[in-house]
């Protein structure tokens, strides 16, 4: 999720993965944020529509994979990011929807609990570049997870917390907030995302990029974009959004990852950091120092 969208998805009205350009952006900043945009998974490629598996070691090798999605996080000024978007098949997702507080991550995170009380906010992703819509979602949720020594979690959250951990356990589950919208909203999404890319590209040479550039057209880049609107977070088995696919077979076609989408075994021991064809996130020289947390831009909408 990004920070722009902080009234939204990953601020309240919140998920891995477009930040606006305010005119205070540093051009350090803005660089070091398209680097850390640039190796984020774009709408199109199948890991983001495959389901991660759960995590059984929780070693120092975890521990640097939880480390680098964070640093890669804050140098993209997002609130959120889950392993998905970084080619990782894990059960992983890490979030600070407070710049004030630390990093946290969530390992195996599982919703127990969704309110009857639903709340509308702007949501922008930072795998959907420049794409910002209106997400309707439970306000107040209850989960469980581990931290990355293994050690039980216990979280009840509501406002923006609520909204970045439900759209990155979508990520986990393969559902993208295109999923959860109307297929006008939807329609009308991908036209501003194509003007946006098109006003970019006619920009005089040397002004800065609206965000990291990506190649692929969202409007075709994804074989499993969906036509019926989206499932709704708390079908397809409840509310236990933490291991189950809740995407409706009927709404979108096969999985555009096929039956493992290049991931691990689901049927054995968990498989240390299934890079799905892109860079390994455990790379030391790839992450980019701390910008120290996301830059709350847009009060209207929120990326992750």
């Amino acid at each position: 999720m990004s920070s722009d969208d902080t009234a939204q998805l990953d601020q309240p009205a919140e998920p891995d993965e477009q930040p606006s350009e305010p005119d205070e952006l540093d051009d350090e900043t803005r660089l070091r944020r398209d680097a850390a945009l640039a190796r984020v998974r774009k709408l199109g490629d199948p890991v983001l529509r495959a389901s991660a598996v759960a995590v059984e070691r929780f070693d120092a090798e975890l521990s640097a994979e939880i480390e680098a999605m964070g640093e890669l996080m804050n140098d993209a000024l997002g609130v959120g990011l889950a392993a998905n978007q970084v080619g990782i098949l894990h059960r992983v997702l890490v979030y600070r929807a407070d710049p004030d507080e630390p990093i946290t991550a969530l390992v195996n995170p599982v919703i127990e609990w969704l309110s009857d009380e639903l709340a509308a906010a702007q949501e922008g992703c930072l795998s959907i570049p420049d794409v910002h819509v209106e997400v309707e979602r439970p306000a107040r949720i209850r989960a469980r997870a581990r931290d990355a020594a293994g050690g039980e979690i216990e979280i009840e959250a509501d406002g923006l917390e609520a909204r970045v951990i439900q759209h990155e356990v979508d990520h986990l589950d393969g559902i993208l907030i295109l999923d959860r919208i109307s297929r006008e909203a939807r329609r009308d999404a991908m036209r501003a995302a194509r003007e946006a890319r098109e006003a970019r590209a006619a920009a005089p040479a040397g002004q800065p990029s609206a965000g990291a550039p990506d190649a692929r057209d969202p409007e075709a880049g994804d074989p499993d974009a969906r036509e019926t609107g989206g499932p709704d977070a708390r079908d397809a088995g409840g509310s236990d959004t933490g291991g189950s696919d809740a995407r409706d077979p009927d709404a979108g076609g096969p999985d555009a990852g096929g039956p493992d989408a290049g991931g691990p075994d689901t049927g054995g021991p968990d498989v240390r950091g299934p890079d799905v064809g892109g860079p390994d996130m455990r790379d030391p020289d790839a992450g980019g120092p701390d910008a120290g947390g996301p830059d709350m831009r847009d009060p209207d909408a929120t990326t992750v």
